[in-house]
């Protein structure tokens, strides 16, 4: 998965000790769910695969739903190029598994009342598809909303994509936008000048938000098991799910 050159998802990427031992880590200002979605707000959560809603930001989600927060998740593929040529898992298989484990996983998170929008663009090409994303953003979004999406320079494709397609459509709808980083941990350093840290707020997450996200995360079988049909890893190895799955999440505003 290579978004450009730098960006690279490959190896194990940064350990999540590395990161822990940051102190620029500590240093993020702190920002609460209430504060990131004020009243008023809705929370338009743009996935691009089912599981970066969870595994991006599943505590705001979490705490959004205990301030009572409206919370619309856009799913907008359906995962189904995950794990190619395999014949455990094959794209039909996917397309439907996937998202099922997505609604598993709100459910366990405590958000099973979060309306989810499946938009059905084709995994690896949400680029190519970008004018049904705008349109379905341009028909979702409004002002008062806070659109919340994968970061524009996150390393993968469909997450960049997406990330550019929010950052466009938060700006023509005068609606807040917050991103979230999930393969940047994978590719970046600790203190990594190509991110924007001035930019970024760090969420902290109380224990039951934390425990119910871990929770939630063990939904997503077929990203976290390898693949014997093919002798592949894990889609999401235990390396990344650790950065993932920490007691903070990180917005850039």
């Amino acid at each position: 998965m290579t978004a450009a050159t730098g960006r690279e998802i490959r190896g194990p990427g940064t350990d999540e000790l590395r990161w822990q031992s940051w102190a620029g880590l500590r240093r993020l200002p702190q920002a609460s769910a209430g504060e990131l979605v004020p009243a008023g707000s809705r929370a338009l959560v743009l996935a691009p695969h089912p599981d970066d809603e969870l595994l991006g930001c599943g505590g705001l989600i979490r705490q959004l739903v205990a301030l009572r927060r409206e919370v619309i998740v856009l799913a907008v593929t359906d995962g189904a190029a995950s794990h190619p040529h395999s014949t455990l898992w094959p794209a039909a298989r996917l397309a439907r598994e996937r998202p099922r484990e997505s609604l598993r996983a709100l459910r366990r998170l405590g958000a099973g009342s979060v309306t989810v929008e499946r938009l059905g663009l084709d995994d690896g090409r949400i680029g190519e598809q970008a004018p049904r994303l705008d349109a379905a953003l341009d028909r979702l979004l409004v002002d008062t909303d806070v659109l919340v999406s994968t970061w524009r320079l996150d390393g993968h494709p469909d997450h960049e994509a997406s990330g550019r397609a929010a950052a466009q459509a938060a700006a023509r709808h005068g609606a807040a936008l917050l991103e979230m980083p999930v393969w940047m941990w994978h590719w970046a350093a600790a203190g990594d000048a190509r991110v924007p840290w001035e930019r970024a707020c760090r969420l902290e997450l109380d224990d039951d938000s934390h425990a119910a996200k871990c929770a939630a995360a063990e939904a997503y079988r077929s990203q976290l098991l390898p693949d014997p049909s093919t002798g592949s890893g894990p889609v999401v190895a235990p390396g990344a799910l650790a950065r993932l799955m920490r007691r903070e999440e990180v917005y850039f505003r």
